[in-house]
């Protein structure tokens, strides 16, 4: 009988296709809501506050770990302070968005400080929202909110490729050509650079280790100088004639250097004694501010007897008044100046200044000799004011890169192929010389980095103390010189300074500089 029941049951073609449309509608069901989560599932539930929507929909994908542990349920509209609330002022307000983050019980419970980052999923725009673990002990609890410091805004493709426009182009072509032709041919110079630059960065160490202390606090650094240039960009031509400026009173701060030093000498004893004083004269200046206002009856006065002395008044009235408030602030900065004093890191930043100088001093005593000596620097930043106001694009490389290759000219100096120095044949005035066509030919004149003093502190200032020497001058003598176009690498080459002292620049030497001893 229980056989018969059985079969009665399967034989029913009602009955197999009712169970078989039921199966199909809930396997239907559970595919479309996949991305929701599974109907009856206990979930974890989160919202996480992000700076815009950024193109997400409900339904996208939440990973952690590169693993899917959830869905967004909703997006939602919100507002946020735009800055930090001040006493008594109010904040202006910004558009943000809500979403709302159904994640596996798996996952729970999730760092407070977890960091929320919409990222792209595929170039047609499609999104997915990440989250990175955070290191806090403190857990959030289901249905609290990540706040939007803890979220970050996507760069999306479009504003990426918004900013190489046809300026941007044309300006990268320009910077790539200049140091293309600043680079050709200078290779061995760039191996010396190298090479003479490890000593320095052995000795700059200590200086880079405490730059990145978090004392000095120098994150704080870059978004400061992106404000300040953004305030100087409006000035950017008087910015650049206060170079030349500055050339000109180093220059005349270079003729008392004596003056210079009694002054630094003076500075700190004058800091010191305004210090003192400024404290003493607090009472004074509070009975000055109250002895100010007691005599506006006598300024009304005055004003009907005295008009003359009246219009002086009344034009110094309005300075007199802010007068207390200098006053005040005078006496909270000399407040501050004490508390500075008494502040026990500010020996310790002493001690840190001092390790700083005592770092610093071998790289002094090697630069020194080239601006007491030679006045290198001066030199240097006369020039640099133009440089700097060239109102072209490129207008610094094209006027400090000048120097161009011959492109009829064999193994030329911005060839990166040539197979021997660029040269004129011998026989050629190299300073004449040119080829069928009448273009300039060049010869190769690369001498080594110029010196200020000698081993015993003579003047040796070589930088435009001289002209090219007649070649040629190499030390190996690999190329013999040839009247061939094609092989004159050694008929006029000059690598290498002569020997010998160049002696002091025009300058020192009007000032009776011939030796480091001699500097004042």
């Amino acid at each position: 009988m229980r056989s018969q029941s059985r079969q009665s049951i399967v034989a029913s073609p009602v009955l197999v296709g009712a169970v078989t449309v039921l199966t199909a509608i809930i396997a239907v069901f559970l595919a479309y809501n996949a991305n929701a989560g599974l109907p009856f599932v206990p979930t974890y539930d989160l919202k996480a506050e992000i700076p815009g929507g950024s193109n997400l929909v409900k339904g996208n994908e939440v990973r952690m770990g590169g693993f899917r542990v959830g869905a967004v349920e909703r997006i939602l509209p919100g507002v946020a302070e735009a800055g930090e609330r001040a006493k008594g002022q109010q904040v202006e307000q910004r558009a943000i968005s809500v979403i709302q983050l159904k994640l596996d019980k798996r996952v729970e419970p999730v760092a407070k400080d977890v960091r929320v980052q919409i990222r792209p999923r595929s170039a047609l725009g499609l999104k997915y929202v990440t989250l990175t673990p955070g290191r806090s002990s403190e857990k959030l609890k289901p249905g609290a909110t990540i706040p939007l410091a803890q979220s970050m805004k996507p760069i999306e493709i479009d504003e990426f490729f918004n900013i190489q426009n046809d300026e941007f182009r044309r300006n990268s072509r320009t910077v790539l050509e200049g140091y293309g032709t600043a680079l050709s041919g200078r290779g061995t110079a760039i191996n010396e650079v190298i090479r003479d630059a490890r000593p320095l960065f052995q000795k700059v160490e200590p200086v880079f280790r405490n730059l990145s202390s978090e004392r000095t606090e120098l994150d704080n650094f870059f978004p400061q100088a992106r404000r300040f240039s953004g305030q100087i960009a409006p000035v950017a031509n008087t910015y650049a004639n206060l170079f030349k400026n500055v050339g000109t009173t180093f220059e005349a701060l270079s003729r008392d250097p004596e003056s210079l030093r009694d002054t630094i000498t003076e500075l700190r004893p004058t800091l010191d004694s305004g210090v003192s004083s400024f404290r003493v004269q607090r009472p004074f200046l509070r009975d000055t501010a109250e002895l100010s206002r007691r005599l506006r009856p006598v300024a009304v006065e005055i004003e009907r007897s005295l008009p003359l002395v009246a219009d002086a008044f009344e034009v110094g009235a309005p300075v007199q008044a802010r007068v207390p408030v200098l006053y005040r602030n005078t006496e909270n900065v000399f407040g501050a100046l004490e508390d500075l004093a008494s502040n026990p890191r500010t020996l310790m930043g002493l001690r840190d200044l001092r390790r700083t100088l005592e770092v610093a001093t071998p790289l002094v005593e090697y630069v020194a000799p080239y601006q007491t000596v030679c006045n290198y620097f001066t030199y240097w930043v006369t020039g640099l004011s133009e440089h700097v106001s060239e109102n072209v694009p490129g207008g610094t490389g094209q006027r400090s890169i000048s120097k161009t290759g011959n492109n009829t000219q064999d193994n030329r100096v911005n060839s990166s192929e040539a197979d021997r120095p660029v040269d004129v044949p011998v026989g050629q005035n190299p300073k004449t010389a040119t080829d069928p066509s009448g273009a300039d030919l060049q010869a190769l004149h690369g001498g080594a980095y110029g010196k200020a003093i000698d081993a015993q502190g003579n003047a040796d200032c070589e930088v435009g103390q001289r002209g090219y020497v007649t070649g040629p001058a190499v030390e190996d003598g690999r190329y013999p010189p040839s009247t061939d176009p094609a092989k004159g690498g050694g008929s006029h080459v000059v690598l290498g300074l002569p020997p010998g002292l160049s002696g002091g620049t025009y300058k020192s030497r009007e000032l009776g500089i011939d030796n480091l001893e001699d500097v004042p």
